[in-house]
């Protein structure tokens, strides 16, 4: 029996808000992260990623706040991310209510963080998170064409993407989440050739993101290997619901709850 695809609204919060931008700039608020949470739950999301998109020290004691009264309000796993850095972070984030923790800029820092996880939590509550976008014209390529980076897509780092998440669920992160930053905000649908070449490499689950704009986008992604789809302003704005694109997934014959 086939593994039933996930459906998971991404809520990327800054100070408490959730806000909307293309690729973490120009960011609108876009409600209240609990009563988004808990509308999604009702609408029979499969899980909920937060992302702390600013990361500031600042704003961490409101996201352990957010976290904990989203937890509260719905019954469908959680995973947070965003400026995790170290075993405590995860921790912390995990007695707020975190079923799963997302980790990106600091294991391409120090890739040991992936094991140090894994091993005290198990490899269930490691996503990796790979912002990742095609190598620019005049720039050093890599062996994918595919290029890991930082700081909202606007710094690269020469990794290649498609390498990178298979290191990684080498280390023991259980989940990769791959997010188009060409792709996000533009609703032209998502990376195909990308989520293909990586799936091609890695057998952890892969949740696509960035780019989803119309319904007709999201059982191609896993038709191109996606575990789970991701999305976050077709859903924040009411453009889709959930059902709608479960249904879209059913007609195409995807196996979904």
């Amino acid at each position: 029996m086939s593994v039933a695809v996930r459906v998971i609204p991404c809520l990327d919060v800054d100070a408490g808000r959730v806000v909307k931008g293309v690729n973490f700039a120009d960011l609108r608020d876009a409600g209240d992260p609990v009563e988004l949470a808990r509308r999604y739950d009702a609408e029979g999301a499969d899980e909920l990623t937060f992302l702390d998109v600013t990361a500031s020290s600042a704003s961490r004691e409101t996201t352990y706040e957010v976290v904990a009264r989203t937890a509260e309000q719905v019954f469908i796993p959680l995973t947070v991310g965003g400026g995790v850095r170290s075993v405590t972070d995860v921790e912390r984030l995990l007695r707020a209510g975190a079923d799963k923790v997302g980790v990106n800029t600091a294991a391409i820092a120090r890739p040991e963080l992936i094991t140090e996880i894994a091993e005290r939590f198990g490899s269930q509550v490691l996503v990796l998170s790979v912002d990742a976008r095609r190598t620019r014209p005049g720039e050093p390529t890599t062996p994918s064409g595919y290029e890991v980076t930082t700081h909202g897509g606007r710094r690269g780092t020469g990794l290649d993407a498609v390498a990178w998440a298979v290191r990684a669920a080498e280390l023991g992160a259980g989940e990769v989440l791959l997010n188009s930053m060409d792709a996000d905000g533009t609703g032209a649908g998502f990376d195909l050739q990308m989520l293909t070449a990586v799936r091609s490499r890695v057998s952890v689950p892969l949740i696509a993101s960035g780019g989803a704009g119309a319904v007709e986008h999201f059982a191609p992604a896993v038709a191109a290997g996606a575990d789970a789809v991701l999305a976050a302003s077709v859903f924040h704005f009411q453009q889709l619901t959930i059902g709608q694109v479960k249904d879209a997934l059913r007609t195409a014959g995807a196996p979904v709850r």
